[in-house]
Order: structure tokens, then C-alpha cells, then sequence
């Protein structure tokens, strides 16, 4: 298909999506960019919450990886639904019972100003690695599909989009991004469903009988049963309920949407209603995936991995299927980059900078900090996205998940001890306790078959991390007299 065609799509889509933010992004203020004046409609942030937790890096590397380790995803998915459930009566309650703006003033309520710190900057880190590397994954298929051919360096594609997303969110924030996570995550949804529904009329399969050809080939299979395997469905569930815990309830990025929502009661609702929805998608994710490999074997095409996807729908489909994938791919890119970049200026300029409690700046000053920060991580963005370009990692999936068990174990840790435990810290001592855990992972990580065998540690490697932590922490720790 035409680049310039499909450019012209992703511009009018983009035109739409400026239209939304200029209409929510009206009268806004800093407590509407950060918290949406809390009057967000929790069957929005619901639905458009489910954009987020999926991202470009879903749409593509989930049934990329679906040869690899068939079905075994939905084991994770599993364990999503009993995280979900933590946070919806375990974490919520908390945060609204503080009110909070930023979740990480309660390790300053609770352990101390340095564990505070501490846990903002280990959020920034988690955020900035984890959105970049699902921005870099998108824009690395958009330049192949349309740029390439204007001959527009990988650099200023990157520039382009951030520049894009800055535009919409720059103003609305939270109140902003409620509205346009909605829609984009519904295109990203008709663009799944219209590309199975193609692929199964012009392959001539029913749903059972394509569902029978790939339990055939070995695609279908979800659980594994070697306890030495890194896809053992215990060590999976176990992982998926710890990084939903973390990932999410832990996220400022997306629990500021969470407590956006008016009550606690609604922002319950919303929770649990996206978990549910959240594995239904992941499932037929890769059910697409045991399908475009079946295509794949039918066209005689050696395209694997992160490139399967890309490869079938701008080569191998109609140009209207075309289309569709390249607006389905932007709208999982959007909610996963604009979210991170609001919720990384948020949580430094309220949690780094304290720009909430300072009284030297009045609010046309804050605001104009507040825009300042908001650039410069988009710049960091950029510096981070041209670095996933020179690893140029095959499967991102993987990558992903493997730097949040580094990254979001300390929050883990901090965030239980201060739940679980009345005891108080030497809060000094915190960020040594947090940069030493994921250090003794990644040693144990780099070292695993010497110290273990055949025993694989897989993502279960976050719970272990937490539990470093957690152990440091009570280390460094005394009774409350």
C-alpha cells in the first residue's frame, strides 16, 4: 500500500485526536492534569485503561511470541485477575483514605521523606525504561511501513510523534488523557477483531477448526506443568498477580487515573471490570497470533517474532486491512507514551521538586514549571528510544518484563513493609537497601544455571526482588516504641 496514503491516515487520525484535547483541555488547571479535578467516569478510565495496559508492545509482540511459548501468556493473565483484585481492596482503600495526588506520599507518611524519594525515583526509572521501549517498538514499524520511504531518519520519526503526543496532552493531562484513551483504545480493539475476522475467511477456517490446526502445530497449549520451566503456570499466575500489584498499583502512571474517579466504590468498579475485559483481549491476542503463524506457513513466509504481525498485515492484506492495523498500532502506542510522560511529570514535580508544597511560586508559576518538565521528558524520551534502537532487542515483550522485575521490585518492597509491618526504618538507609536488591538479581539472573541448573527463574524474579527489599528494610528497621 501506498506510504503516503497510509500517512495521510495516521495524520487525520492525529487531527481527532487534537480536536478531543482541545475540547477537554479547556479551562484546565494543575489539578486537572494531574488528577482530573477527581470527576473522571470510571467506565472511561476503565475502558481506556485497558489501552494502556496493553500498548504497542502487546499488540505486536504477544502473538509474535505465541511459536515460541504457545498460549503460556494467559497464565500471567491469570494471576492479573487476583492483583486486580489486591489493589481494589487493598491499595484503593489506602489511597483514598490519604487522599492522595501523588500514591508515593505514603511511604513518606508511613517510612519516612528518603523512602518517599526513594519510591518516586524508582517509579521514574521503571516508567521511563518501560514506556520508551514500547514507544521504540512502534515507531520502529511505523518508520519501515511509511517514513523509510521519505527518507525520514529513525531520529525525527521519534521527534515527530513525541512532539504529537505533547501537543494533545499538554495542556488536559489526566482530564485530557480520560478522553482519548477511550478512543484510541476502541480503534485498537476493532483493528484485533477485523484482523481475525479476515485472516479466518480467507484462510476458510471456522473458529473450532482454526482453534484444532493450531493445537496441532503445538500453539494452543497455555499450561506447563515442569516446575523447572520458566513458564511452570505456578511460577506465571504467581507473576502475573505481583506484576499487576506493581505494575499498576504501584504505577503512578496508572493509578493517578484510578484516583481520578470521584469514589472509591466507582474507581472499584473500574478496576475489576478492566481486569475482566483486560483477559478476554489478552486471549484473543494470541489466538491471533496461532493465526497469522498458520497464514504465515500457508504463504510460505519466514517472518517471526515482532516482525509477523507487521510483515502479514502491510504485505499480505488488502490495503483498507492495512490501514486498519496502522491506526490500530498508533492507538496502542498513545495511551502506553502520553499516560507515562503526564504521570513522570507529575510525580517530580509533586514528589521530586514539591511543587504542591511550595509557597513561593504562585499557580501561573507552577503551571509554567509544571510545562517545562513535561518537555523535558519528552526530550529523555527521545535519548531513551534511540537507545532501544541500538539494542534492538527481538522480542520486546520479553525485555519488557524482565527490566520491570529489576525496576519495580524495590517499590514491592517498600510499599508491603509499609503495609505489613509497624516497624520504623532508618530512612538513610533506604535507597542503599533499594539499589542493592536488584543488584543481587541481576547477579543471581546473570549466574542462574550455576547457582540453580536446570532451574529456570523466569519473571518470579520481581516477587524475589521484593523480598530482598523487604528483608533489607527489616533490617534497617527498630520496634515502634
Amino acid at each position: 500500500m501506498s506510504p503516503l496514503l497510509l500517512f495521510s491516515f495516521v495524520v487525520a487520525y492525529f487531527m481527532i485526536l487534537l480536536g478531543v484535547a482541545w475540547f477537554t483541555g479547556k479551562n484546565s488547571t494543575n489539578d486537572s492534569f494531574f488528577i482530573g479535578n477527581k470527576s473522571s467516569n470510571w467506565m472511561l478510565v476503565a475502558f481506556g485503561m485497558v489501552g494502556t495496559s496493553l500498548s504497542g508492545v502487546t499488540f505486536v509482540s504477544v502473538p509474535g511470541a505465541v511459536a515460541k511459548e504457545s498460549f503460556a501468556y494467559f497464565q500471567i493473565t491469570l494471576g492479573y485477575l487476583i492483583g486486580y483484585a489486591a489493589i481494589a481492596y487493598v491499595l484503593l482503600p489506602l489511597y483514598y483514605r490519604l487522599n492522595l495526588t501523588s500514591i508515593y506520599h505514603f511511604l513518606d507518611t508511613r517510612l519516612g521523606f528518603t523512602s518517599y524519594k526513594t519510591g518516586a525515583g524508582f517509579f521514574i526509572l521503571s516508567r521511563i525504561l518501560g514506556a520508551t521501549a514500547r514507544l521504540y517498538l512502534v515507531v520502529n514499524i511505523l518508520q519501515d511501513a511509511i517514513l523509510n520511504s521519505f527518507h525520514v531518519p529513525f531520529w525525527l520519526t521519534t521527534l515527530i510523534i513525541l512532539a504529537m503526543i505533547l501537543l494533545y496532552t499538554y495542556e488536559g493531562g489526566v482530564k485530557t488523557i480520560v478522553w482519548t484513551d477511550t478512543l484510541q483504545t476502541t480503534c485498537m480493539l476493532l483493528g484485533l477483531v477485523i484482523c481475525v475476522i479476515y485472516i479466518l475467511n480467507n484462510m476458510h477456517m471456522g473458529l473450532g477448526e482454526s482453534i484444532r490446526a493450531m493445537g496441532e502445530k503445538g500453539y494452543s497449549k497455555i499450561f506447563f506443568t515442569d516446575p523447572n520451566s520458566k513458564l511452570f503456570f505456578v511460577k506465571q499466575v504467581l507473576a502475573g498477580a505481583f506484576i499487576t500489584v506493581t505494575m499498576t498499583g504501584m504505577d503512578q502512571e496508572m493509578m493517578q487515573k484510578n484516583i481520578s474517579v470521584k469514589t472509591l466504590k466507582d474507581s472499584q468498579k473500574n478496576v475489576l471490570s478492566m481486569s475482566v475485559v483486560l483477559m478476554v483481549v489478552i486471549l484473543i491476542f494470541l489466538f491471533l497470533g496461532g493465526l497469522l503463524y498458520l497464514y504465515a506457513s500457508q504463504l510460505n513466509l519466514s517472518a517471526t517474532g515482532d516482525k509477523l504481525f507487521p510483515t502479514i498485515a502491510l504485505e499480505h492484506m488488502p490495503p483498507f486491512v492495512s490501514v486498519i492495523f496502522i491506526i490500530a498500532l498508533i492507538s496502542a502506542l498513545f495511551p502506553s507514551a502520553d499516560g507515562a510522560i503526564t504521570a513522570l511529570t507529575s510525580t517530580f514535580c509533586i514528589d521530586i521538586i514539591g511543587m504542591q508544597r511550595r509557597t513561593d511560586m504562585n499557580d501561573a508559576q507552577k503551571k509554567k514549571t509544571r510545562q517545562r518538565v513535561h518537555l523535558s521528558f519528552a526530550f529523555i524520551f527521545l535519548l531513551f528510544v534511540m537507545m532501544f534502537k541500538w539494542i534492538n532487542d527481538p522480542s520486546m515483550i520479553g525485555l519488557l518484563l524482565k527490566v520491570a522485575t529489576f525496576t519495580y521490585g524495590p517499590l514491592l518492597g517498600l510499599f508491603s513493609f509499609a503495609i505489613l509491618v509497624k516497624r520504623k526504618v532508618t530512612d538513610r538507609l533506604v535507597p542503599y537497601v533499594c539499589i542493592a536488591s536488584p543488584a543481587i538479581c541481576f547477579i543471581l539472573d546473570r549466574f542462574q544455571k550455576e547457582l540453580f541448573g536446570s532451574f529456570e527463574l523466569g519473571l518470579e524474579m520481581l516477587i524475589i526482588n521484593g523480598c530482598i527489599t523487604f528483608i533489607g528494610l527489616f533490617l534497617v528497621s527498630k520496634k515502634i516504641a
